[in-house]
């Protein structure tokens, strides 16, 4: 007969116990990648095949705090690639940025130069000021494309004023918005930033599309730069994880402030295994996903939508103004489609599970929204002024007015 104990713990096993999968979990999961393929939010939305699964389930099974072979593999893979001695994998993109600067940053007071609409200085939570407790200094582009060496020069701070803290690092971010970064202004800027001791950070979230896009190595694209945090996440569809690069002396002292900021991670076979498989059968497509961004701009500018930002690489910034159009009308006709479109704003992004027939069909949305317009009397010259718009506003939500 069970003891008390072993019916107490039955009792406790049962509460613990939890299944997370619904009874329809493949149909769901079946269902879940059509609707990703019409999604143009972000392309952090795109989720592991069953191929991508397949191979990652084989990966190694080590304690990547002690060490992981797979992982190892992976880190020093993507370090003999971009040119550089050492990589550690982190989680996220925003830990391995911030860990970045938290490494290469030693004695205060410093400060840090990015673009004005750079990740680090936007969209991490402060981070830069939290971690390093560093200034930022964030710099709008006089061209309203990519910094150039003269928009940075003139915002370095030097000397011994103890009002002021030295500039210490230049973070550049390529691409940024999906806009590429020429890379004769990136050497430019680098080979002046050393001259003058300041170190070089790179957010190469989405470099990748950068390499696809004009044919340069990584290692060319990484080699101005005495770190580099390259995502895996976004563009090439593994589910998780950055691999931050730099000497070796750098990624050790990384890999300590990774276990301070929590993110030493333990099993991490299958994140690595997902991230390879990414990178040998993903990457080969990003160049499709630039296919079907200028496909998009191109259709929306036949329909006369006005462009903030075009098509460089992945995404492109849109505005409906020109033909009457708001955001938020655009947006709701999308989500009531018989297979609906979602997007929130000015932003479209296209991925490698993007559906061409997805791109074709919100066309179609749009030249319909534009021909009721023109129904009920709406005519181009009603269109507001156009206005300059800034280069950091291109990125609109859609609201529907009160």
């Amino acid at each position: 007969m069970p003891s008390l104990t072993d019916v107490r713990f039955a009792e406790i096993a049962q509460e613990v116990a939890c299944d997370v999968l619904t009874k329809s979990q493949d149909d769901d999961n079946i269902l879940k990648l059509q609707e990703i393929s019409r999604e143009f939010v972000s392309d952090t939305i795109t989720v592991p095949t069953k191929e991508m699964n397949a191979y990652a389930l084989r990966a190694s099974l080590g304690d990547d705090v002690y060490f992981e072979p797979s992982t190892a593999l992976l880190e020093a893979h993507v370090a003999k690639v971009t040119g550089k001695e050492a990589g550690l994998f982190l989680p996220t993109g925003t830990m391995s940025n911030q860990i970045a600067l938290r490494t290469h940053l030693q004695q205060p007071p410093y400060s840090v130069i990015t673009d004005a609409r750079a990740h680090i200085y936007r969209m991490e939570a402060g981070g830069t000021a939290f971690h390093s407790g560093a200034n930022s200094i964030p710099i709008i582009p006089d061209n309203e494309h990519h910094l150039t060496w003269e928009d940075i020069e003139a915002r370095i701070v030097s000397g011994t004023d103890v009002h002021v803290a030295p500039t210490r690092i230049i973070a550049l971010e390529n691409t940024l918005n999906g806009t590429i970064m020429p890379q004769k202004d990136v050497l430019e800027i680098s080979k002046n930033a050393h001259t003058r001791d300041i170190i070089m950070h790179l957010d190469g979230a989405r470099i990748w599309h950068v390499a696809a896009e004009t044919g340069l190595s990584m290692k060319e694209l990484c080699d101005p730069f005495d770190s580099v945090s390259l995502c895996l996440s976004k563009g090439l569809g593994a589910p998780i994880g950055t691999i931050l690069v730099g000497s070796k002396s750098f990624i050790t002292k990384a890999r300590w402030f990774r276990k301070l900021f929590g993110g030493g991670m333990r099993q991490t076979g299958y994140m690595v295994g997902c991230a390879a498989y990414a990178l040998t059968h993903n990457f080969p497509l990003l160049p499709r996903v630039h296919a079907l961004a200028r496909r998009m701009q191109q259709g929306l500018e036949e329909l006369g939508v006005g462009i903030l930002s075009p098509a460089e690489t992945c995404m492109l910034f849109y505005d409906p103004s020109p033909i009457g159009v708001e955001y938020w009308e655009i947006v709701e006709g999308a989500a009531q489609l018989p297979q609906p479109i979602k997007l929130n704003g000015s932003r479209l992004v296209m991925h490698i599970q993007t559906s061409p027939q997805a791109i074709e069909d919100f066309l179609e949305l749009i030249r319909t929204l534009k021909e009721e317009k023109a129904a009920a009397g709406w005519k181009p010259e009603n269109a507001p002024p156009k206005k300059k718009t800034l280069f950091r506003d291109v990125y609109v939500k859609a609201v529907r007015p009160a």
